[in-house]
């Protein structure tokens, strides 16, 4: 991404996050972007769980788990190559079904963090320390938030805007929209049978934690 003061090019997709979406825009929101500053790196790997699942990919294994789907659409599978990178590091990483915590730890999604964290740190988005979004970006946030309210449901809404829905408004916006993937799946809740073990809440350490612009914590985020 292109280094900006502002803040503002790293919440926005440029001509490539626009194809990376498939969408063809290249001046709306980037929800792996927008994700990451509201809610750390369990909400932007959420957001691309949810990617997969509306691609018909993923779904729910036992319960507070993922997977795989078992029947997917002959032409959703694997995620094509315009995919965002993030998405495609948590399908291939599912190839055994793993709660949001194991999948967290899995190698290349917490590359694929890493990367886009640098993308953003370069946008002037994320500041190195302490980790985290940069006053700017707050306020752009913000302001994304109030332009774009959560939806009262799904009619009417593009697969972009489901997940720029979710990346705004996490747990709010992911029950309203797919409510039983997200319990089943472990998205939100306590998690699964899989997921028992607990990691240090950093917002930076690329695991768990998370960040919200009002202040405290918001775990159950996406």
């Amino acid at each position: 991404m292109r280094p900006a003061g502002t803040g503002a090019a790293g919440l926005m997709t440029g001509v490539e996050r626009g194809a990376a979406m498939g969408d063809g825009m290249s001046e709306e929101p980037d929800p792996y972007a927008v994700a990451l500053v509201r809610g750390g790196p369990r909400a932007a790997v959420t957001v691309a769980v949810l990617a997969l699942r509306l691609r018909g990919v993923v779904e729910a294994g036992r319960p507070g788990t993922m997977r795989t789907s078992r029947a997917p659409a002959p032409t959703e599978h694997p995620p094509e190559r315009s995919a965002h990178p993030l998405e495609r590091a948590v399908h291939a990483s599912l190839y055994r079904p793993a709660g949001m915590g194991e999948l967290l730890r899995r190698t290349r999604v917490r590359e694929a963090l890493a990367q886009l964290r640098t993308e953003l740190t370069g946008a002037g988005t994320l500041r190195t320390f302490p980790p985290g979004p940069t006053l700017a970006a707050r306020r752009l946030l913000r302001r994304t938030r109030a332009e774009r309210p959560l939806p009262t449901g799904r009619e009417g809404l593009s697969r972009h805007d489901v997940l720029l829905a979710v990346a705004l408004h996490g747990t709010a916006a992911l029950t309203l929209l797919e409510p039983r993937f997200a319990v089943d799946a472990g998205l939100v809740g306590r998690g699964g049978t899989a997921d028992k073990g607990l990691l240090p809440h950093s917002w930076g350490g690329g695991c768990g934690g998370s960040y919200t612009d009002g202040g405290g914590s918001d775990p159950g985020s996406g």
